[in-house]
């Protein structure tokens, strides 16, 4: 026991090391990137900014303008290759601009690949989520939490799908507070999984607690200047509690049950994945950045944690099933 939480300790430094934030963007605060924005919108765009003269008129096509893209916009993605280029003619390291990579934009989507594979993972726990209500039967235990956390998860995909495909203040804040409310759900369940055997009265009143700190954390972040600080500090000590927390039931329980090697393997690999997040890198064919594979790397994840979920389930209510049998005989 002891080897696998300096194993599970060291992961944690490891991984609290790793992470940083990001304030500087010399893509947009170079002098280059703002004169040039500064003539292309005196040049091509009217008072607005919805409306496009001479050069960009082009650009004022159906997608871009369902997906709200302003002539103030073009200018800025014109712009901010014309800076990439000139940066890498110096032999300078790609900027980013306003804490993003530069990435070509398709069919209006600013990050594509990110959009893709934010629908993978959608369609993934979906699939499984149906795959869940048909081979789990909904008086086992913990199947309602499950369904609980498979719609928490669809809906942070669907947003997280919007927000790579548009950036707007709102729907950053979306993406993000209910990015974290996978990870706060993830917790919840392992918690209520250790004392689902205890009174409905104290499970409820955990259930409850988490939702309050939900609606308090998305509240904070809906206020003022989004602190992206506070989001990452909130996230990293969830999601550390709720993955050592999984790991430590699972050595736990490894004899009982032998298929809780799933739930192990999926909190290590899904910790290591975060390596991408923290190792950012310019994206490739401006295209596929850390960010993007990341999204990739966790929809095959799914599949591994949602295969546990459910035997998980089908033990616990054979378990159920047996202990009723038990209290029958007792009373006959």
């Amino acid at each position: 026991m002891t080897r696998y939480r300096v194993v599970a300790l060291v992961i944690v430094l490891l991984l609290i090391s790793f992470f940083r934030l990001i304030f500087a963007s010399g893509g947009d605060r170079s002098q280059y990137y703002q004169n040039c924005l500064k003539f292309c919108t005196l040049d091509n765009c009217t008072e607005t900014g919805i409306s496009y003269t001479r050069e960009l008129q082009w650009k004022h096509n159906p997608i871009n303008k369902l997906l709200l893209w302003t002539c103030f916009d073009e200018c800025g993605y014109e712009c901010m290759w014309k800076t990439t280029n000139a940066f890498h003619n110096r032999n300078w390291t790609t900027p980013q601009f306003y804490g993003k990579w530069p990435f070509i934009r398709f069919l209006g989507m600013q990050e594509p690949a990110s959009v893709l594979f934010s629908i993978a993972n959608l369609a993934t726990h979906y699939k499984m989520m149906q795959r869940f209500k048909r081979e789990v039967r909904p008086d086992s235990p913990m199947f309602r939490t499950w369904r609980v956390f498979s719609y928490i998860c669809l809906n942070a995909w669907v947003w997280s799908a919007i927000f790579h495909t548009r950036d707007f203040p709102v729907t950053e804040l979306l993406d993000y507070t209910f990015a974290y409310s996978m990870v706060l759900a993830s917790l919840h369940c392992m918690v209520i999984r250790m004392i689902h055997r205890w009174s409905l009265l104290v499970r409820g009143t955990f259930s409850t607690l988490c939702l309050f700190f939900f609606i308090n954390h998305f509240s904070y972040l809906s206020i003022g200047r989004f602190d992206y600080s506070y989001n990452m500090k909130a996230n990293i000590v969830t999601g550390m509690s709720g993955a050592i927390g999984w790991m430590l039931w699972c050595l736990m329980q490894r004899r009982k049950r032998r298929y809780v090697w799933k739930c192990f393997l999926f909190v290590v690999l899904a910790t290591l994945a975060l390596l991408l997040e923290v190792n950012d890198f310019p994206p490739i064919l401006w295209t596929f950045d850390a960010h993007s594979i990341w999204h990739l790397v966790t929809a095959p994840l799914t599949v591994l944690f949602y295969s546990f979920i459910i035997e998980d389930c089908k033990s616990l209510r054979k378990e159920m099933a047996l202990s009723e049998d038990e209290e029958n005989r007792k009373l006959l």
